[in-house]
């Protein structure tokens, strides 16, 4: 009976693809009696459900046929609601809570678009769960005398997950837990599933950045063919590889890095030439030499893509015998690297350069802070005079950059101090530094001159051989026209009439030099720009204002980089365009899942940064902060430590001497008598009077 009424509804919905209808005038229709009507209702909406019809808003319902389906990646906010990124270029699509069905956040999901009204954004409903982003769930298990669930860490999964009798795993109550979906088939009840995993209780060492760990799915060993093939690789180098290389033993190189680093993928050097050139060379560890394509170490360090630097640990990306030992640019000992040799002119451009295969013997290992104290001539070194030129080159290249339009973001970063348990005992704004910028000056200069080679030393007939570029779009339109409202509400305009290039953006920050606003713009300019990525078709990279540019100088912690110095490599002897189209193919699928896996990354480093500022404000209840309005909303006004760079929440209910109401376009909250205004980019005093561990949430109220 069911299916022949299925039929009939899909044939009046075939007959009318044009129209919607209720489920009453369907029944109507089609004749169903008003004792049926309850049945018929329940199988129309099971066949929405299923995708054999089209729901639409206002429980409406229509051909499939005409229904638009667009399918993306799921990204669902902490108050409930979601977003469909499509990555078509569009808007994203507005998903209500109560139209995700049973996706959650990060799925692959499949959308059914409702009709589009006149000046409002497009609105769907999830129709398919195409891909679960969530392996396991990370939460904290909890008891009741009837059965069990887990709370997730993940404010954004806002279900929690019900354990029947006998899949807890002998979890305890109040455990950090891994759990797995077993079966959920609709939102109105939780979904089902089981512990396949106990981390342990919350306060013991090291369980909350293992609950980060689990949380984003990253490895914690390395599986055993990886260990057995490191372990078999020789600490000694062949005598007939040494000869093969161009032997630059008896240059002076150093590293420079920070004083906790362990892996040394760079070293540089650099001397003088007769014309009064400069020959500045870039010296990365050569990974690609041990590690074999195809290879279990190769198939694991690209499953990983990229090493993750979480606040307790490392996750790296090759075994450490590899990114430690072997590979690592060790002071006082032979190495194989690949040598980036540039000639540079005293305006910072090279003239000249040579890409080789190299062997080098690095003479010294300095760490930031001891080259910062040359550069101040606080400290003496036999090597000042040289790291004196060095600083000056830096200079010079940071100028150039500058002046074609390059963006320099010095947004502040923290570094959290933790004692041996893990406990988080300080929290510190890194300082950028002069030699923090005279390293990544000549790493960018070393990525952008071996760009330019592929493109115009190896290029053929207009031809470039396949590659992996780092590119970076220029910015979406909505977004920068949102930024552009933004600075206006603040008082700092951004000239309407000017097209949006690096120059003006550079030039604008420079203008906020300072002012206390600064690093609020800086850090939503970034946010309102595209995402930079690793791509096979050359667009450029806005952000550096670099027409070429690829990753080359840190290939112990990026696949990418690996990739590109066998391309390089294999370039050098032979260039078959024939096989262009297949060898494409295979760096975009590189390219894809380097990308996504350098955004687990990112998520994953922040998480454990985040719960670390989390546990030590837990000692600072009561006590009162400077800080200024990061964000305004309707519910309230967050506000970031200035010091400390810790955001939390002043509630709307605890102001409490007027009543408040949010004023969207001027980003400020506005009280209806006094006309006193919280406005994003105050300076305010707040005290701790909240902190959920849990949920990672901190609550203040105005001092």
């Amino acid at each position: 009976m069911s299916k022949i009424l299925l039929r009939k509804v899909e044939a009046l919905l075939a007959t009318y693809p044009n129209r919607t209808f209720k489920p009453k005038e369907m029944a109507r229709t089609l004749g169903v009696v008003k004792a049926d009507y309850t049945r018929f209702r329940d199988l129309v909406k099971q066949a929405a459900h299923d995708g054999r019809i089209a729901k639409y808003k206002g429980n409406n319902f229509g051909s499939i046929q005409k229904a638009s389906l667009v399918e993306g990646e799921l990204q669902v906010k902490a108050q409930g609601y979601g977003f469909l990124l499509t990555g078509e270029g569009q808007q994203d699509v507005f998903i209500s809570q109560k139209n995700m069905g049973t996706a959650l956040n990060k799925d692959m999901v499949r959308v059914q678009l409702y009709a589009e009204s006149k000046g409002q954004r497009r609105e769907g409903r999830v129709t398919k769960v195409i891909k679960r982003s969530h392996g396991s769930i990370v939460g904290t298990y909890r008891r009741t005398r009837k059965y069990g669930f887990v709370i997730p860490d993940d404010n954004k999964l806002t279900t929690d997950l019900f354990i029947p009798d006998g899949e807890d795993g002998g979890a305890k109550s109040g455990q950090k837990v891994v759990a797995k979906i077993a079966q959920w088939h609709d939102r109105r009840s939780s979904p089902e599933g089981k512990i396949v995993e106990i981390l342990g209780f919350p306060d013991a060492p090291g369980v909350d950045v293992l609950s980060v760990i689990k949380s984003f799915d990253l490895p914690t060993t390395f599986p055993r063919p990886v260990q057995e093939e490191a372990r078999a690789i020789p600490n000694t180098i062949p005598a007939t590889e040494a000869r093969r290389r161009t032997d630059l033993r008896q240059d002076v190189c150093f590293t420079i890095d920070p004083d906790d680093a362990k892996d040394f993928d760079d070293a540089v050097s650099l001397r003088i030439l007769e014309n009064n050139n400069i020959e500045l060379g870039v010296h990365i560890a050569d990974v690609s030499y041990y590690v074999t394509p195809g290879s279990p170490i190769d198939r694991e360090a690209f499953s990983r893509g990229t090493s993750v630097y979480l606040v307790d640990r490392v996750v790296p990306m090759l075994p450490e015998r590899l990114s430690n030992e072997i590979c690592s640019l060790r002071p006082n000992e032979d190495r194989l690297t690949f040598s980036c040799m540039m000639e540079v002119d005293p305006h910072g451009k090279v003239v000249k350069h040579r890409i080789v295969e190299s062997i080098i013997h690095s003479k010294r290992r300095f760490t930031y802070q001891e080259v910062q104290s040359i550069i101040e001539r606080k400290t003496e070194s036999k090597h000042a005079e040289t790291i004196w030129v060095m600083h000056t080159l830096s200079e010079t290249l940071m100028k150039r950059r500058h002046e074609l339009g390059s963006l320099n973001f010095d947004l502040p970063e923290v570094k959290v101090e933790l004692n041996k348990d893990g406990e988080p005992i300080a929290i510190r704004q890194r300082e950028r530094q002069a030699s923090h910028r005279l390293v990544e000056e000549f790493m960018l200069l070393a990525n952008q001159t071996v760009t330019e080679h592929v493109v115009r030393i190896l290029a053929s007939k207009e031809r470039t051989p396949p590659f992996i570029y780092r590119i970076h779009e220029e910015p979406n339109e909505q977004k920068m026209e949102d930024f552009r409202k933004f600075v206006k509400a603040l008082g700092h305009p951004l000239n309407p009439h000017k097209k949006v290039t690096g120059k003006l953006l550079g030039d604008y920050l420079l203008s906020l030099k300072g002012k206390p606003e600064e690093i609020l713009v800086e850090d939503l300019m970034l946010r309102s720009m595209m995402k930079a990525r690793y791509a096979t078709k050359n667009a450029g990279h806005f952000g550096l204002a670099f027409q070429n540019y690829t990753h080359f100088t840190s290939p112990i912690r990026r696949y990418a980089d690996l990739e590109v110095h066998r391309l390089l490599k294999e370039y050098a002897e032979w260039i078959d365009f024939q096989q262009a189209r297949g060898k494409n193919r295979h760096l975009e699928k590189i390219s894809q899942h380097v990308s996504s896996r350098e955004v687990v990354a990112l998520e994953a480093e922040r998480e454990s940064i985040k719960l670390k500022k989390v546990e030590y404000m837990q000692r600072h209840l009561g006590d009162e902060f400077e800080g200024v309005i990061s964000g305004v909303v309707a519910f309230g006004i967050f506000v970031e430590i200035t010091d400390l760079l810790v955001e939390g929440l002043v509630h709307i209910s605890d102001l409490e001497d007027d009543y408040y109401f949010h004023d969207e376009k001027n980003y400020q909250l506005v009280g209806q008598r006094s006309e006193k205004t919280y406005r994003l980019g105050d300076s305010i005093r707040v005290r701790v009077v909240r902190v959920d561990a849990d949920r990672r949430v901190i609550d203040f109220v105005l001092a």
